[in-house]
């Protein structure tokens, strides 16, 4: 019945295929980029709601410094600049030095002070920069990508640019990643990718028509489910920039595994029905297993994550359906009597026969090595940096060091003093704002302040008219500076902090919070969000990856119809995040958001290779009446296919290391890394495992019944059925 299909339906299938492709690959290049770091804190966390509160009080804390050599610019220049950028729509409000100092010196602030005030505010801590501040605006905020291509732009018409400018801040920041993690740069890698695939898969299958088949249908499954992910209103993120590598890892995977079955099969009556039914039951559980790792992303609390797990999850099942979908067509139309990819290979013999003569010293030696590696996973540490995923060549980041050095320090802790609705009179108000400002400017991690306070001066002279006109001056302003809500109730103190870690941040906003825990000061901020964010990490990590093991676990044990049996096969499957993970908490190498996630995924990839070999050793099984005979069979003949299909894929993610951003660079290595390791649970460990087995443990395995089993082995094994 699938062969009558295929025969009749293939040519129509493959067109259908071809005519969808640009159209999806349209849809595909549609996606919005956006790296805003709002979105990789925790979304329902106290924290994250008192700054939400925060930004709808004062609006976002979110500036773009722009630093200019004082030997370059002149004063006018500069107002010059801040005018032009002033009249953005995307800005609301850019200050100059002058024009805080104008401010401030109308309401009778001395010079000194105010020189002091503005030092390491917007005057370079050694005078060889001078500092604009421009905040943005709620639709500057819409989009940091297009503020500051406007804001360079405005600078570019002044004839600012190359070294004599240098620009700072979270939107900076957040354009850079959005233009290393966006689709232009992505294809860059993804095109090298494509073409070791290309290599290694011809390679394997010797023929270059199906070669170019299989990764054209691989290209279509990656547009495919990026086209479903623009649909359904996602966006492409520093992490989903790994999607396209990922979708093409289960799609070979799946396609690789067809081919195998069908070579097996080729002999046989029907030989793709054969392959079709013996492909069916481990692609299948496969994909829910692998599904079920990536949705089990969906229990972070950060967005990127659970978003990429979700996305990732939707190309795991087109996947799927890609490869046992298509591959019979192209199979069909491009017949062939072998495959390259079943032919004899002695090394995987050797192999197999060696591991099976040291089962028990095979089994004892990996099982050590993956438990001591495992240790080391309680020593992982976590970090969360924006600037840490910029190239160490970029020009952001160096921006953001000089400015750092010789202007501000870009990080913050924003103080929000609730004075209540009382009758107070201001001044009492603007005292009390002061006092709280001064001791937070006393704690050694902060190196600056400012505040409504800081606009006016430390003590009022006597007279009448001149307070009077003081507080006319200061109600006007409270239109001018974002550091004033709700009448007169909410003042914000606005704290820079020295380059600190995101624990030692955390640290100083705790310690803070403790200072003034008698005030009526509430902290926030995207500094301690941050802080926060990297504690949630290794919280995410735990959740999913255990909610990803115990759901694969009764999955493998529903399958296998035993709980022995599956418990012994879910080992195996831990190997490559016991070897990886293990080993980056001994060699102290701090894991991010994105290498965090590999374990889920890597959990539900490695348990492809496991279902494969398992639905073999069954059949062996019954056919043989020998757990260590059936697993030397089933060895022998799944390891091929198992190391080929992993081998392509690890060295096809092995391709992501070429990006010039860090988190998809260092997501490559690292699935990579765990791919290949996944080789050790499910060609050494699990293999010499059950060969270790007492017969009567695995007598109830059996999920195909025995006449399959024996016609599937007479396909293949004609000595076995005599012999029998």
């Amino acid at each position: 019945m699938i062969s009558n299909f295929y025969k009749k339906y293939s040519v129509h299938l493959l067109v259908l295929v071809a005519i969808s492709l640009p159209y999806l690959v349209i849809e595909a290049e549609s996606l919005p980029a956006n790296n805003d770091i709002e979105t990789w804190l925790p979304r329902e966390s106290e924290v994250r709601q008192t700054y939400e509160q925060f930004k709808s009080d004062f609006g976002a804390e979110e500036l773009i410094l722009i630093g200019l050599d004082t030997k370059l610019v002149d004063q006018q220049l500069i107002e010059s600049v801040c005018k032009r950028i002033d009249r953005l729509p995307t800005i609301r409000r850019c200050w100059s030095p002058d024009r805080l100092r104008s401010l401030m010196l109308e309401l009778n602030v001395p010079s000194e002070e105010v020189k002091t005030r503005l030092s390491g505010l917007a005057i370079g801590k050694q005078g060889t920069l001078i500092g604009l501040m421009a905040s943005l605006s709620d639709e500057g905020l819409a989009d940091r990508t297009e503020v500051v291509s406007q804001v360079k732009e405005q600078l570019g018409y002044c004839q600012l640019v190359g070294e004599s400018v240098y620009l700072a801040g979270g939107p900076v920041v957040v354009a850079e990643l959005n233009r290393l993690g966006g689709q232009e740069n992505n294809k860059k890698f993804f095109i090298i990718t494509l073409v070791i695939s290309l290599v290694l898969l011809y390679y394997s299958v010797r023929q270059w028509k199906l070669t170019f088949a299989i990764l054209g249908i691989t290209i279509w499954s990656i547009n495919l489910t990026l086209a479903i992910l623009h649909m359904t209103g996602g966006e492409m993120n520093f992490i989903m920039g790994a999607l396209s590598v990922m979708v093409m890892v289960f799609t070979l995977a799946v396609t690789i595994h067809f081919l195998h079955y069908y070579s097996a099969s080729v002999d046989a009556e029907d030989p793709m029905g054969t392959a079709f039914h013996l492909a069916l039951k481990p692609s299948v559980l496969a994909t829910i297993t692998t599904t079920i790792g990536l949705v089990s992303l969906s229990l972070s609390d950060i967005s990127p994550v659970s978003d990429f797990g979700f996305a990732a999850a939707i190309g795991s099942i087109v996947a799927l359906i890609t490869g046992l979908g298509l591959t019979p067509a192209i199979l069909t139309i491009w017949p062939y009597k072998k495959l390259h990819l079943e032919q004899s290979n002695d090394w995987f013999q050797v192999a197999s026969q060696w591991i099976f003569k040291r089962s028990r010293s095979v089994a004892l030696v990996t099982s050590a090595f993956v438990i001591l590696a495992g240790i080391g996973i309680t020593r992982i540490e976590t970090r969360i940096d924006p600037l840490d995923f910029l190239p160490k060549d970029s020009k952001v980041l160096t921006d953001v060091i000089h400015i750092e050095k010789n202007l501000t320090n870009s990080n913050s802790i924003e103080a929000v003093v609730d004075l209540g609705q009382h009758d107070v009179p201001f001044l009492e108000k603007l005292n009390i704002v002061r006092d709280l400002e001064t001791r937070i400017r006393n704690h050694p991690s902060v190196t600056h302040t400012f505040s409504l306070a800081s606009f006016f001066p430390e003590k009022f002279s006597q007279g009448a008219f001149s307070t009077a006109r003081l507080l006319s001056r200061a109600r006007s302003m409270k239109g001018q500076t974002e550091f004033l809500s709700d009448g007169e109730r909410l003042w914000r103190i606005s704290a820079r902090i020295s380059d600190l870690t995101a624990d030692d941040q955390q640290q100083t906003f705790t310690e803070l919070s403790q200072l003034l825990k008698d005030e009526p000061v509430t902290f926030t901020g995207i500094a301690p969000l941050l802080g926060q964010a990297q504690a949630q990490i290794f919280d995410g990590f735990w959740k999913s990856f255990t909610t990803a093991f115990l759901i694969i676990s009764l999955v493998m044990i529903g399958s296998l119809k035993s709980l022995k049996a599956g418990i012994v096969a879910m080992v195996p499957n831990l190997t490559p995040i016991f070897i990886v993970f293990g080993g980056l908490g001994w060699l102290a190498i701090p894991v991010d958001i994105g290498m965090m996630m590999t374990a889920s995924i890597a959990l539900g990839i490695a348990v492809d290779g496991t279902f494969h070999f398992l639905v073999r050793y069954q059949e062996s099984f019954n056919s043989l009446g020998n757990s260590t005979l059936a697993a030397k069979e089933a060895l022998q003949h799944t390891s091929a296919p198992i190391f080929k299909a992993t081998t392509i894929t690890g060295i096809g993610m092995l391709a992501l290391t070429l990006s010039s951003f860090a988190p998809t660079t260092r997501f490559g290595a690292l699935m990579t890394l765990l791919l290949l390791a996944a080789l050790i649970g499910d060609l050494v460990l699990l293999p010499s495992l059950l060969a270790l087995r007492p017969e009567p443990e695995f007598d109830e395995i059996s999920t195909i019944p025995a006449t399959q089993s024996r016609m599937q082995n007479n396909i293949e094994h004609p000595s076995i059925s005599i012999a029998k």
